[in-house]
């Protein structure tokens, strides 16, 4: 399962950070982050809300353009020894610069130069997608908006949503994803993680994007399941993120065999995966021991992810080579 060549479409920058890593930030800049690590060194919680405040804790050590880049070269260093060939990671400017475009760009830059060092010794391709914070509230989203429409371009491909999404509608957050998609950026969502599946439908109603990060709570809606499959909607499906905090009770019980089953396009990401102790590979053996997924089904699975990537036309094809697939 490690070897097979896989593309992941959800996955958070931050989230991605080793806590070893993390813990000798915190050391190097004399910041107490104990409270946030169990005794065998490992994140500690104690349901959604806490990870939130968990994972912004973590952040907090992250201050300057060089701690993205080691973040970037950590996380991406995780990720290529898990087979995953094409990444697409989510950057919030609220964590780099607070908003500001001119150090927004900074951030940037130094995320864009580790990941194409990265790409040059390990063979893993990164694209980046800006989101707004969810439950930091729409008028704080405008200014995120700004920072993605001022550098979108050939690295920096999408703009999305996340955070808590009990918080607000996604009508509230419209000018933000207006201003991005006039600037070229390609737009997802999360939703239907915790909201249900009418927050998967008035994602689509409000804001009208091509991918919904998770969405799995879609399942409890047939007819929003058609629509999922008739329209092509591609879901960024996190399995192994969703038992761990414990959207669904355990993997059988988790609904993205039905969904495939039904014609949805499902992929697979690993969300935050040092924070729920997962990794792509630990995701595909469970997917294979409980669904009987097999190569030609993660094969299918790959196919959808890298069509459904933010990318160019030519990264496509390069990595449709890396699959040993080839692109109608």
């Amino acid at each position: 399962m490690r070897d097979i060549p896989k593309v992941e479409l959800h996955l958070h920058l931050e989230g991605g950070a080793p806590p070893a890593f993390i813990r000798g930030l915190a050391k190097e800049k004399s910041v107490d982050l104990s409270g946030i690590f169990r005794e065998d060194g490992g994140y500690t919680y104690r349901d959604f809300w806490h990870f939130l405040q968990v994972y912004e804790a973590a952040t907090s050590v992250l201050t300057t353009p060089e701690d993205y880049a080691r973040l970037t070269r950590a996380v991406l260093e995780e990720s290529a020894a898990n087979g995953v060939v094409y990444a697409e990671t989510f950057l919030s400017p609220d964590f780099c610069g607070g908003g500001d475009v001119g150090a927004w760009r900074d951030y940037l830059t130094a995320i864009r130069e580790a990941a194409e060092d990265m790409e040059r010794s390990h063979g893993i391709t990164l694209r980046g997608i800006v989101t707004c914070i969810r439950h930091f509230g729409p008028e704080r989203s405008r200014p995120i908006a700004v920072c993605a429409a001022e550098t979108a371009g050939d690295w920096l491909t999408g703009f999305g949503m996340a955070g808590d999404e009990l918080k607000g509608k996604p009508g509230d957050f419209l000018w933000a994803f207006d201003c991005a998609r006039e600037a070229g950026l390609r737009i997802t969502v999360h939703a239907g993680e915790w909201g249900g599946a009418a927050s998967v439908r008035d994602a689509l109603d409000a804001l009208n994007p091509e991918r919904i990060g998770h969405g799995v709570q879609a399942i409890d809606d047939p007819a929003l399941v058609d629509r999922l499959a008739e329209d092509g909607i591609v879901l960024e499906c996190c399995p192994g993120s969703n038992v761990f905090l414990g959207v669904y009770k355990d993997w059988r019980s988790h609904p993205i065999e039905r969904l495939r089953e039904r014609g949805v396009k499902v992929t697979v990401s690993t969300d935050d995966p040092p924070f729920f102790g997962i990794t792509m590979t630990s995701d595909y053996e469970n997917l294979n021991r409980h669904f009987g997924w097999d190569e030609e089904i993660f094969a299918e699975v790959n196919r959808n992810a890298l069509e459904a990537a933010f990318c160019d036309a030519a990264t496509k094809d390069k990595i449709a080579k890396k699959l040993g697939a080839s692109r109608a």
